[in-house]
């Protein structure tokens, strides 16, 4: 089976961890330090703030902010729900709006519709490796007053109009096993408010600068110098791997141009990293997908039951009106996407999505895409 997503390890993470082990130093240290720097340098921001997974950075920015029941974040269903609990988790209300039908992001022109007196926020998903509309989402929240919360745990070094994401507001990004980049298991947060960075330093562990003064409540939501050191290695891979994600998902659009599904988009000024690579292929989507893992490529569903419509959501009144949201849950697919790709398992991939698009959308409708997959090997 072809997976849909392999972790870049290698002999440079080995290193580095074989390093850390022999030092002595496992727990927060030295390591988290550089990695921090490393990942502020690369995003333009003053702080990263490592963390011990994106869920936790999300948490932690949430409750930065001061962020308590009553109040309310305007955010997206079409997520993993981490983006909802997280502001959940603090006593305050996630408010969804739809998303656009392109993109699979937040459509900010129904952003100020949502927008109450209780509104502290807007969290924006980049959501696949694209980053939304960043100068719309900005002006709205510039106008009322609103804090901007990224969450950009899926696209890792991507642009929007010559800046990274997370340098919009504060950022939160994941290192999970099938990012981008990953330790593993951890995360970052990214921001340009010394206040906030400040707090969140001693939020993440126990509340302490000073061993045993507890200046405020804290938790444990450190990262280990083992992860950090896997995430230096990882950093200096990404420049490299993106392009290489680039690289495929550009060949599959040479392969699957004239079938007719809906393939990723890229908004003019912005810069995709394909932490996903999606697919709309309309109501025959389960159909799609299991001829394709019997055809040995491990395509995938991001996400079959949108965050308004997960039950423990629904028992807390949080009713949404999603119809973009759930067309995008009942008809798109993501295919194998990994720098360790290689053309032959592609190749397996694109005459897979030929043969299973053609058998559910009607003959003809995949030989356009043989020519066209023909094309894309040479």
């Amino acid at each position: 089976m072809i997976p849909i997503a392999r972790p870049d390890i290698g002999p440079e993470e080995i290193a580095a961890v074989t390093e850390v082990l022999q030092s002595g130093m496992l727990a927060q240290g030295r390591k988290v330090q550089e990695l921090e720097a490393g990942w502020a340098e690369y995003c333009g921001v003053k702080h990263a703030i490592a963390m011990g997974n994106g869920t936790l950075a999300l948490m932690a920015i949430f409750a930065g902010i001061g962020l308590e029941p009553g109040d309310e974040v305007i955010t997206v269903s079409h997520t993993f729900a981490a983006t909802a609990n997280a502001i959940l988790s603090t006593g305050a209300t996630p408010v969804f709006v739809d998303i656009e039908p392109d993109t699979y992001l937040i459509d900010a022109k129904k952003i100020e519709k949502a927008i109450t007196p209780r509104t502290r926020a807007i969290c924006p998903v980049h959501l696949f490796g694209l980053v939304a509309d960043m100068d719309m989402i900005r002006a709205i929240a510039d106008r009322h007053g609103l804090i901007v919360v990224e969450d950009a745990c899926q696209a890792h070094g991507a642009m929007f109009r010559g800046r990274s994401a997370g340098s919009f507001g504060h950022g939160a990004f994941s290192l999970y096993a099938t990012k981008n980049m990953t330790t593993a298991e951890g995360g970052f947060v990214t921001t340009d408010d010394d206040a906030l960075a400040d707090r969140l330093r001693l939020y993440r562990n126990q509340g302490m600068r000073t061993r045993y003064q507890f200046e405020m409540l804290g938790y444990n939501y450190r990262m280990t110098d083992l992860a950090a050191a896997i995430g230096l290695a990882q950093l200096a891979k990404l420049p490299r791997n993106t392009a290489r994600r680039q690289a495929i998902a550009a060949r599959y659009d040479a392969a699957f141009g004239e079938l007719p599904i809906g393939l990723p988009i890229t908004p003019d000024g912005r810069s995709h990293v394909f932490h996903q690579y999606t697919l709309n292929v309309g109501g025959a989507r389960d159909a799609i997908v299991a001829d394709l893992r019997e055809a040995g490529v491990g395509a995938d569903i991001y996400y079959p039951i949108p965050v308004h419509r997960q039950s423990y959501i629904q028992e807390r009144g949080l009713h949404a009106d999603l119809p973009v949201t759930d067309g995008a849950a009942e008809q798109t697919l993501a295919l194998p996407m990994f720098p360790g790709l290689t053309d032959a398992e592609q190749d397996v991939v694109i005459e897979a999505v030929r043969a299973a698009v053609e058998r559910h959308l009607g003959p003809g409708a995949g030989s356009a895409a043989a020519a066209a997959a023909g094309s894309a090997s040479r």
